[in-house]
Parts: structure tokens; C-alpha cells; sequence
């Protein structure tokens, strides 16, 4: 039996994540960011979803995705309502789940072609 292991070329794929480090593609990321499908913004300074404010949000609505997924770190934490409630404003959803979780989505959503960017909070 012949084994490929087939990569997709048309979008940064995350191959590991957790509470402290993110690998995309074959690069590892130990500090928050901000995933698109064809880049990385990898100065994203929040380190805690509890000081995650409206402002610190500001790129991921500028982008205008349909659909923001949120990894709090090893468990799935939410943030303040009016963080949320920025998202709304804007028309775009938002998924909060743990980062292994927002990976495996952002791996599906961006192999369908959706218009969707993952923020990543690393500790």
C-alpha cells in the first residue's frame, strides 16, 4: 500500500496546537496571533483572554471575516461582553474554544474555502 501525505497549498494549515505553542505549517508560534489563510500576524499582543479588550480585537474585525474562531488557551474561556458584543456590531460571528479545538475548525473552515480567521491566545 502506497501512503501520500497530501498538503494543502491554498492556506496555512495548523499542525499542532496547545495552551503554548501553535505550529503552522512547519513553524512554531509560542506568542498569541492571528491566523489568515495566507498569513500570519504574529504581533498580537494579548496574553490573557481576560485582558482581551475591544481595541486588542480591532485587527480581527478589520479583517471582516465571516466567522472569527477564538483559542483561550488550553481551555475554552470567554471574554467580556462587550467584546463580543464588538463582533456582533460588526455582522461577523465568533466561536471561543480551546486551541486545539479552534485549530481542528480553522483546519475544516479554511479547507472549504470560508472566509474565516482563528486568533490564537498563547501562555
Amino acid at each position: 500500500m502506497e501512503l501520500n501525505l497530501e498538503r494543502p497549498r491554498d492556506y496555512l494549515f495548523v499542525r499542532k496546537a496547545g495552551a503554548h505553542e501553535i505550529v503552522i505549517v512547519d513553524r512554531p508560534f509560542t506568542s498569541s496571533l492571528i491566523l489568515c489563510r495566507n498569513k500570519v500576524i504574529d504581533d498580537w499582543a494579548v496574553g490573557d483572554v481576560t485582558n482581551l479588550t475591544v481595541e486588542l480585537v480591532e485587527p480581527l474585525l478589520a479583517l471582516s471575516p465571516d466567522v472569527v474562531l477564538l483559542g483561550t488557551g488550553a481551555r475554552q474561556r470567554f471574554p467580556s461582553q462587550a467584546v463580543l458584543a464588538a463582533f456582533l456590531q460588526r455582522g461577523i460571528g465568533v466561536e471561543v474554544m480551546d486551541n486545539a479545538a479552534a485549530a481542528r475548525t480553522w483546519d475544516i473552515l479554511a479547507s472549504e474555502d470560508r472566509d474565516v480567521v482563528a486568533a490564537f491566545i498563547l501562555s
